[in-house]
């Protein structure tokens, strides 16, 4: 998505600015009295047509900063710096330029998704989705915008999921007889062991190739929790060490 966000810019800013080529240039040098002499945006859309990084971050913060650029023109500058920034990691840099950007046209549907995908980059999920957000809603048919807001909210989603089960175990605390459920039960970093244990012996079992198979895999896991049940509270034994290594047997080394 970041991709298409950066060429648009760069599309948008050649485009819009062409005529400062053609017809326009005129206008950043005419010396008739009574005239002001408006900035010449040129050399910023040379270097954003060229994708020259270095040269745009000069030329175009040359024409953001000057004071006789035209509104449109300094927007423009102010994209293709912002892309700039962006290609070279520059994530803090590109944000505030949008800022900028949205302080001049809060109505540039582009803006809003770049800057939110900036923000999702950076963890703040809640403002890239607020951007997300403002530009489906500027441009309901915004493509980027829109798989943007649908991706971010499942993660949402997840993530709600993931915190309302965080630090509880496969089974019902309520229920814990065991010294080691009980265990499990005080350990918020034990339950979520016990929880991913049990989750991935799921999916073990429900992926196997035919049912024999199944029935070793759910064995297996019936074997370990004998074991641990056994084996809890006798000296030299290590709870947390076992179930990650129970853990690790069922996803594997690489965690698949």
């Amino acid at each position: 998505m970041r991709r298409n966000t950066r060429n648009l810019a760069v599309a948008l800013l050649c485009v819009c600015l062409s005529g400062v080529l053609t017809s326009g240039g005129a206008r950043a040098t005419s010396s008739e009295p009574g005239k002001d002499v408006q900035a010449d945006a040129g050399p910023c859309v040379a270097a954003a047509a060229a994708t020259d990084d270095d040269k745009i971050i000069e030329v175009c913060g040359a024409l953001i900063d000057n004071e006789k650029a035209a509104k449109p023109d300094r927007v423009k500058a102010l994209l293709a710096r912002a892309s700039a920034y962006d290609r070279k990691q520059l994530i803090d840099r590109a944000i505030a330029d949008y800022d900028t950007v949205l302080r001049l046209d809060p109505s540039l549907a582009d803006a809003h998704n770049a800057r939110g995908e900036l923000w999702r980059r950076k963890g703040d999920r809640p403002k890239a989705i607020m951007d997300f957000g403002a530009a489906v809603k500027l441009d309901p048919n915004h493509a980027a915008a829109k798989a943007n807001y649908k991706s971010l909210s499942l993660e949402l989603e997840r993530i709600g999921a993931m915190m309302a089960v965080a630090g509880k175990p496969s089974f019902d605390c309520r229920k814990a007889r065991r010294p080691v459920e009980k265990a499990i039960c005080g350990n918020p970093a034990l339950a979520d062991l016990d929880r991913e244990i049990g989750a991935s012996t799921f999916r073990a079992v429900r992926e196997a190739g035919d049912a024999r198979q199944a029935r070793e895999l759910q064995r297996a896991q019936d074997d370990f929790i004998a074991r641990r049940n056994a084996e809890f509270g006798k000296p030299g034994y290590d709870l947390q060490k076992a179930m990650r290594e129970r853990l690790q047997q069922i996803n594997g080394v690489d965690g698949y």
